[in-house]
């Protein structure tokens, strides 16, 4: 369960506080959901990830299933 805090931790570095201004959690909406990045909103994006919150949670935790794997394998 802490992969997908991590995770987000991460895509919010210098935007913690305000994630919806994050490059890079901007982009990432764009690519899934099709909406410009640069048209995106604080409403926007809180919308977006309510509405796909399971897929994403299953998406992180994917993620950081793959990271354990990685890591014992070094």
């Amino acid at each position: 369960m802490l992969a997908p805090l991590r995770f987000i931790w991460n895509a919010t570095r210098g935007h913690r506080l305000t994630p919806w201004r994050s490059e890079y959690l901007r982009w990432r909406v764009e690519t899934y959901s099709g909406k410009r990045a640069e048209t995106l909103k604080a409403v926007d994006v809180l919308s977006f990830l309510w509405t796909t919150r399971w897929e994403l949670l299953s998406f992180l935790t994917w993620t950081g299933t793959l990271d354990r794997e990685a890591r014992k394998r070094v």
